[in-house]
């Protein structure tokens, strides 16, 4: 298994979802947003959180027209599995990998915090270890992860079970309450059609060691590995 994580200006999970791979004696090389060619023989490439570019313009904006992403959305292409947290979500969004658009948080406010999400479609190797409504608690840190789609984008998203995740209470209840940042229908990750793109707000690299309370994320990385 030979990963690729992306480091932009700005990005601050890069070291963590590393850690997270060599858990499982994935080979993971760190690669620097301004390479313009990329390996073929990845089986998997990470854009971690952060704030890129100073989330200047829009968050994922400036970093979306990197060199590196030409390189991405090449691999995509080809089928390697790709996966963006929290500023990596915005990157492949601004990207047009992945659909919709992430705002600011409903309420203004940066919020860092665990939250509760529901398992809405494990049927992708990036999610194969969980069990469909099974639910998880991940932390989140984000100011713009309110998820928004026009009304024909987000009916193609429903019906085509594209949605990865929703926010809920711990009885698995979706509901307002639940959303912490105003995201459509509770909307907290996303595939794209041919599920080897994820996108997700919440940080699984950030719960992977029972040192921190929750090993739960290391159960996305197992289920591609």
């Amino acid at each position: 298994m030979k990963t690729a994580v992306i480091t932009f200006h700005g990005s601050n999970c890069d070291r963590d979802a590393i850690i997270a791979l060599q858990k499982f004696n994935s080979k993971v090389e760190n690669i620097w947003y301004k390479e313009s060619s990329l390996n073929n023989d990845y089986d998997l490439i990470i854009i971690p959180g952060g704030f890129s570019y100073g989330d200047y313009l829009r968050s994922g904006a400036m970093a979306s027209i990197s060199s590196v992403m030409s390189e991405v959305k090449r691999l995509a292409d080809r089928g390697v599995k790709i996966i963006g947290i929290c500023n990596g979500f915005q990157i492949l969004t601004e990207s047009k990998l992945l659909d919709g658009v992430l705002m600011r948080n409903k309420y203004g406010k940066f919020i860092c915090k665990n939250v509760y999400l529901k398992v809405e479609n494990s049927n992708s190797n990036l999610l194969s270890k969980y069990q469909v409504n099974q639910i998880i608690s991940l932390p989140i840190a984000h100011m713009d992860g309110n998820f928004f789609a026009e009304e024909k984008t987000l009916i193609s998203i429903e019906q085509e079970s594209r949605v990865a995740f929703r926010y809920c209470q711990i009885d698995g209840d979706v509901n307002e309450k639940s959303n912490p940042n105003g995201s459509i229908n509770n909307i907290a990750g996303i595939f794209n059609r041919q599920k080897n793109i994820l996108g997700m707000m919440p940080h699984p690299e950030r719960a992977i060691d029972k040192k921190t309370g929750n090993e739960i994320g290391l159960k996305i990385f197992e289920s591609i590995l």
